[in-house]
């Protein structure tokens, strides 16, 4: 089925994208751990711009820039040079942003994700580096602060800032385009993603291929989604109303989810970019392929892997990779166990019971879902048993078997389950009737009361069996 975007809607995205594994800030020595640092004590004297500093460039941050670019499947820039970017701002040091102007290292890449109506190439127009501000807190909202704080601990972080074409058509497209790509950062091992200020996004916005809108630092995927959910209604309600858009920059109130107008949008005019003397031109052509030889392997090519090698199906394969963690948890367990069981276990219950808990993969081991695959299969206890074995690992900590001892877990026999069967059809005239007659929910009825006998600690297809062996005598 075709995705008619009846609404015309256009998204572009500029994802700002904080190296923090690059170990130094942009120009300087200082650390790029900050985020759990006091206010303003990552510092030095270059990072607030006083007089007499100089830069020097983090080799690091551009050897990811140029990871960032091939995984990007873009063109390198061989020769790139560094501009002054001029607005005035309180949290920028210089008085200028140290950025790339008309040679961004980084151009013409793409990237595949699931759109609308099925596979969808997104554009990469550019992806160039700079420094990152430092931090503003506003006291009360944005539009009626009484005053700002500023934390220059993040100021001169190394950034890489990825400007897509407007192909997406729907938030829930940029959503999964931002998905997609966290993942690829994250297999780069470039940035680590849980920590704040990370990821940031800014959304440009249209309607009826009318005028766009920029909505600025927002900074979860789950935020950027709303944001552009409220800003195609707002701009389809301006329209029908018969009222003008503008061109101009707006904030996402993440507590009241609606955006607020912050100023008119600037063009590159004003930004009067000029070349930054401090730093001489850069040419990468040496590093690029040592660079794309030490290339891991990324999510798509994975899951492509995953399918053939394991011969698992391509639903539990993108579940799978969609996190490197995962994907490594599923082939440590896939390694001593049936890889298509090893596949569902991680994907469907593994995966389910961290993210309902909010927890890292980190939070369970392969051995841990090894040995309670295991017991499954070896019928010493359920499915449902082996299932809440993990739930209370989670919780609580402990062993599989010490968990299954303590909660008396074992499978019961197999003449109990017998019993129990020739029991719940006595029981269950009615349900027997109704299913004599063809109603099979009947039949899971009296199943159910077999497991309720056997307190969840039965093999669901072996009771099943039992009672339809109970109801073929009468």
């Amino acid at each position: 089925m075709v995705y008619e975007n009846p609404d015309q809607v256009m998204v572009g995205l500029e994802v700002h994208v904080q190296l923090n594994k690059a170990a130094t800030k942009m120009f300087c020595g200082c650390t790029t751990h900050y985020t759990d640092k006091e206010t303003n004590t990552c510092l030095c004297p270059g990072c607030l711009a006083l007089p007499g500093t100089t830069p020097v460039l983090n080799e690091n941050s551009v050897n990811f820039a140029i990871k960032i670019g091939l995984a990007l499947n873009a063109e390198i820039e061989t020769e790139t040079d560094f501009y002054m970017k001029n607005y005035f701002y309180p949290d920028l040091g210089n008085g200028y942003q140290v950025t790339q102007f008309d040679k961004p290292i980084v151009k013409n890449g793409r990237i595949v994700i699931e759109g609308e109506d099925g596979e969808l190439t997104v554009r990469i127009r550019r992806a160039h580096m700079e420094d990152d501000p430092g931090k503003l807190a506003h006291i009360g909202t944005i539009d009626k602060s009484s005053g700002t704080l500023i934390d220059f601990n993040r100021s001169g972080m190394p950034l890489v800032e990825i400007v897509t074409e407007p192909d997406m058509r729907s938030a829930k497209e940029a959503r999964r385009f931002l998905d997609k790509l966290r993942s690829i950062l994250e297999y780069l091992d470039v940035v680590d993603g849980s920590l704040e200020g990370s990821i940031k996004a800014d959304a440009n916005v249209s309607v009826y291929r009318g005028t766009r809108v920029e909505v600025k630092n927002i900074s979860s995927h789950k935020a950027v989604e709303k944001a552009i959910n409220y800003e195609i209604m707002r701009q389809k309600d301006m329209i029908r109303k018969g009222n003008k858009l503008v061109q101009e920059t707006r904030h996402f109130d993440e507590d009241r989810n609606i955006t607020i107008s912050l100023r008119v949008k600037e063009t590159a005019d004003d930004y009067r970019y000029f070349p930054d003397f401090d730093l001489v031109p850069l040419d990468v052509s040496d590093r690029i392929e040592g660079i794309r030889a030490a290339m891991p392997e990324l999510p798509d090519a994975k899951r492509e892997r995953f399918v053939s090698q394991y011969s698992i199906s391509d639903a539990h394969a993108k579940g799978l990779t969609s996190e490197k963690a995962f994907a490594d948890l599923f082939e440590s367990v896939a390694q001593k166990i049936d890889p298509k069981t090893a596949a569902s276990w991680v994907a469907d219950v593994v995966k389910g019971e961290l993210n309902y808990r909010d927890l890292p993969v980190t939070s369970i081991n392969a051995p841990a879902i090894i040995e309670i695959v295991e017991m499954v299969a070896r019928k010493e206890i359920s499915e449902e048993s082996g299932i809440a074995v993990l739930r209370t690992l989670l919780d609580e900590g402990g062993t599989p078997k010490e968990i299954v001892a303590s909660k008396g877990l074992l499978m019961v026999e197999d003449n109990f389950i017998e019993t129990a069967a020739k029991e719940a059809v006595a029981e269950s005239p009615d349900a027997v009737a109704d299913y004599k007659a063809g109603t099979e929910k009947a039949l899971n009825f009296i199943v159910g009361k077999v497991m309720q006998k056997a307190k969840g600690k039965a093999d669901a297809r072996l009771a099943r069996e039992m009672v339809l062996k109970e109801l073929e005598k009468l």
